[in-house]
Formats: structure tokens, sequence, C-alpha cells
């Protein structure tokens, strides 16, 4: 019997598959957990949701943090995720040295439709386990916000759900209140 092994990249290895063209310009591909993942494809539910959601971000934040859109970050154990959403502290080199990494990160949002359960069941103990405080799925199957905060391990121990009727005030930011129908899209008819 012949034993088997996947063998994992490298952040390193993974950019230079970018830079020979072994991955080509805008794929849409993650690393996770030195495994390269495609990316699910986005809906119009997903695209308008990550939109609206991302205006109303850079309004309410302004110049307090950075607030990025499905750009990657870096985080331990070879995993170069690109969230739908980044909020990051603010730094002086405007991370043209590197991507924001886990003491750079507030919150980590991402919508979620066909990719609920990637999200929940990769996604959700990768960011634990990189010590991410918060992360919000944007769960357009269910029409809720899920809100996953202190990590231990790679689990989140508190989860809160939150319906569109409601406001929910961002981490590190009490001041700002986030209605959250504003950003889930009409239901399908």
């Amino acid at each position: 019997m012949v034993s088997t092994q996947i063998r994992q990249l490298t952040s390193v290895e993974y950019y230079q598959m970018m830079e020979s063209g072994i991955i080509r310009e805008g794929e849409r591909v993650e690393l996770i957990l030195g495994q390269i993942f495609t990316m699910a494809a986005k809906g119009t539910r997903h695209t308008l949701s990550t939109r609206k959601l991302f205006k109303q971000l850079l309004a309410l934040i302004g110049d307090r943090a950075d607030v990025q859109s499905q750009d990657p970050i870096t985080l331990p154990n070879n995993s170069e995720p690109e969230p739908d959403i980044v909020i990051a502290r603010l730094r002086s080199d405007d991370y043209v040295n590197s991507h924001p990494s886990p003491a750079d990160i507030i919150l980590v949002i991402e919508v979620a439709d066909s990719s609920i359960k990637f999200d929940r069941e990769i996604k959700a103990p990768l960011y634990a386990a990189a010590g991410i405080s918060e992360y919000w799925i944007v769960n357009l199957i269910d029409n809720h916000l899920e809100i996953y905060r202190q990590p231990e391990g790679s689990i989140y121990t508190s989860i809160q759900i939150i319906t569109p009727t409601r406001s929910v005030s961002l981490p590190q930011f009490t001041d700002i209140m986030l209605n959250i129908n504003d950003f889930f899209p009409a239901s399908k008819t």
C-alpha cells in the first residue's frame, strides 16, 4: 500500500507561482493552510451586499481605519485568504510592505451564500486560530448576520445571530452603529 501526503505550500511558494504565471493574474484563488482553494463564484446578491457594506463602512469609518475589500491578509500556517471585507488598523506604511496580519486586523467579514459551509467550517477556525478577535458572516441564505467573538484555539466561544431589523456597533468603534438592513439585498421574488 502506498502512503500519500499532501504537500503544503508556503506563502513564498504561493507568490512565486503567481509571479511565474502558474497562477494566472486575476485567477480567484486563495491560500488556506498551505493549500490553494478556488474561490466560490459571486452571485449578484453577494456582489450587491459586499458593495453596499463596503461603501457604508467607508463612509462611517472615514480615516479612522483601513477598510479593504477582497484583498489578501497574511495569517500563520501559510494562509493568505482574501476576505470580502477587512477593517484594519492604520499603519504608517499604508500596507505597502505587507498585507494586514492578525495584529493589524479589527474585523474580518465574509459575505456568504454558496460559500456558507466553507466560511463556517474552514474560515472560522482559521480566523479563530490566528487570533482574529471578531469575525462576521453576512449570511445571505438565512438573511442574518453571524458574529463570532472570543477565539480560543480554533473555535469562537461566542456566536451571536443578528436579524436585519437590528443595528450593531463595530468593534473598537462603539460610537458607530451599522444598520444591518442597509447591506442585505432584497429577497428574491
